[in-house]
């Protein structure tokens, strides 16, 4: 038997503390985006890899502005964050030719969102074949992929799909 590795999965499992602070704004006031995995910066979104992915190349998509609803948003927030969700799945059928994605987006404690109070959505590729026995028996997940070397293959087209005004960010 092989043995598979997913060492960066081991700090999420094991820290049962609750994080001062919000995960999405707290990224934006890094200038590295390779140390915070943010991909893409628009005039009101981020794009970012999830640290915890369920695939490789699972995308984060939040507005800039801190929000817990889509109601709250402004509709040019809205728009903005259509656009990325739009761009981030075209670059991600691109780049990595999955045979599908999921888009998805978790509102409430109880629909499953794991940061309440700053509304994002979940961009997954999907491959065929890409769920096995591993999570059902293992309680893990299998990530071909290293996340620093998904942000590798993916920050460059995300450069090039951040419009012009949007680069001061």
């Amino acid at each position: 038997m092989k043995p598979i590795w997913a060492p960066w999965r081991m700090t999420y499992i094991e820290d049962d503390t609750k994080k001062e602070g919000c995960i999405f704004c707290d990224k934006l006031k890094v200038a590295d985006g390779r140390l915070t995995l943010v991909l893409a910066q628009t005039l009101h979104s981020v794009v970012m890899l999830n640290k915890y992915p369920y695939n490789n190349g699972h995308l984060l998509l939040a507005p800039r502005r801190h929000a817990s609803q889509l109601s709250s948003l402004l509709l040019e927030e809205y728009a903005d964050l259509s656009q990325a969700l739009r761009g981030s799945v075209d670059i991600l059928l691109k780049v990595l030719k999955p045979g599908g994605i999921n888009v998805g987006m978790n509102l409430g404690r109880c629909a499953g969102a794991g940061v309440e109070d700053h509304l994002h959505w979940h961009v997954v590729p999907r491959w065929e074949g890409d769920t096995n026995f591993m999570p059902v028996v293992g309680e893990v997940r299998v990530m071909p992929q290293h996340l620093l070397e998904s942000y590798d293959r993916l920050s460059p087209f995300f450069r090039a799909f951040v419009r012009e005004d949007d680069q001061s960010h």
